[in-house]
């Protein structure tokens, strides 16, 4: 039974490991876009194991290759030739626009950001690293360190000194009544002024939408005016992709191309949907930058058989089906959907997102204090809906998250797109 579930979870897991709802949910099974819990409930899934199940929940083609690649061998570790880890490290590697690039895999996106903090710092010869406010970059000693958004930095204690950088979120801050090119402007003055007071930092590291912090997004071409900036100092720029990397965003494979005009970042890490629920992480970087290291070092489960067989099939069925374009397609629609549905809503302050990465933030009536209740209340309601969604934000958690796998159908996208238009009137 769920409820002897959750009172046994609570007896041996720790308390500050977050469950959502009032009466926690166990998924047994999925397939597609939908999710079924232990009571026999069916939800139409709009966060996918927090932007994990990329493509589809029981994929067949990546069901097979994880059943054909656990019949032959699972694991070697990385002190053995791998034929599955390489075949997907060269695939990534085209794809990630760097030019001679190394890719090293983990097993998770706080793993590969810390990777890339690794080599950036000693890359650099410094432990100094720029970061954006109200960002996430995984909860590990250092992620934790560079992550400014306080409801998941559990400790100021950092092996890096972290200088946190404006711009993350448009429509919130000092600069939020500028133009986009003024909003540019203002953060990277702030930024030159910044680095005016400090040592040269090892690198800056940024998503292009940020994940936990509400799917918020500077003005397109923020950080190529950055990078103009960072490559005046030498300074690196890190790209976190955990959550917008492999064409969630519609428009992009990666959301640093929306800010491309020089190039591709010195550093890009990723993780979540490429494994399609499977733990990969990983790190790509030009070689001269990733090979800096000058100790021995290995993974025992990045890039394990299994994994990467998984990553290679679900990588494969996601290009060969355009899930990119499907994106575009479909995300726009829904977006539009439901701006228009809470148009005359006077809690919702925003409707923002690209592609199947779409934030609703939930406001006090007539202010622009966050309401994390109403969040809360959309949440359960939405699930007695039938629908799964997650929730974020900065300075408190009242942002809608919604990113379904990206083989959504224009149908399932209406279907969430009335629940969720029931179920905001129902809460305001």
């Amino acid at each position: 039974m769920t409820d002897d579930l959750y009172a046994r979870h609570r007896d041996v897991l720790p308390d500050w490991l977050a469950l959502y709802y009032d009466d926690p949910l166990e998924i047994t099974h999925g397939e597609g876009r939908h999710v079924w819990d232990a009571r026999g409930n069916k939800y139409l899934d709009f966060f996918g194991g927090i932007l994990t199940t990329m493509t589809a929940h029981a994929l067949p083609e990546v069901t097979k290759a994880v059943s054909e690649q656990a019949g032959r061998i699972i694991h070697s570790s990385t002190l053995y030739l791998n034929r599955p880890m390489v075949e997907l490290a060269e695939r990534v590697a085209r794809l990630s626009g760097i030019p001679d690039a190394r890719v090293f895999f983990t097993t998770s996106g706080t793993e590969a950001n810390d990777t890339a903090l690794l080599l950036a710092t000693t890359y650099r010869r410094s432990n100094t690293v720029l970061a954006m406010r109200n960002s996430y970059h995984g909860r590990s000693f250092s992620a934790v360190g560079v992550t400014g958004n306080r409801g998941w930095s559990p400790t100021s204690l950092s092996p890096l000194q972290t200088l946190y950088v404006h711009g993350g979120v448009r429509t919130r801050g000092p600069y939020a009544a500028l133009s986009d090119d003024a909003f540019i402007a203002a953060c990277v003055e702030d930024l030159r002024d910044l680095l005016g007071h400090t040592r040269p930092p090892a690198a800056l590291i940024a998503e292009p939408i940020q994940g936990v912090g509400g799917f918020t997004s500077p003005p397109d071409g923020l950080y190529a005016a950055f990078r103009e900036v960072l490559n005046a100092h030498g300074i690196l720029w890190i790209a976190d992709e955990v959550q917008t990397g492999w064409g969630r965003t519609g428009e992009h494979f990666w959301g640093w191309q929306a800010h491309a005009q020089n190039g591709p970042p010195d550093i890009v890490t990723f993780a979540k949907g490429i494994g399609n629920g499977m733990s990969i992480g990983g790190v790509v970087a030009r070689a001269e930058i990733m090979n800096c290291l000058d100790a021995n070092s290995i993974s025992t489960f990045g890039g394990t058989q299994i994994t990467m067989a998984a990553g290679l099939a679900n990588l494969t069925h996601l290009l060969e089906h355009d899930l990119q374009g499907n994106a575009r397609r479909v995300g726009g629609l829904l977006i539009e959907r439901l701006r228009s549905a809470t148009a005359q809503d006077p809690g919702v302050r925003e409707v923002r997102g690209r592609g199947l990465m779409i934030g609703i933030e939930l406001v006090r009536p007539g202010t622009d204090r966050a309401d994390p209740d109403r969040a809360a209340a959309v949440l359960e309601a939405a699930r007695s809906g039938g629908l799964l969604i997650g929730k974020g934000g900065g300075h408190s958690t009242s942002a809608l998250r919604i990113a379904p796998p990206l083989s959504l159908t224009v149908a399932e996208a209406e279907e969430g797109a009335a629940i969720l238009e029931h179920v905001l009137r129902s809460t305001q």
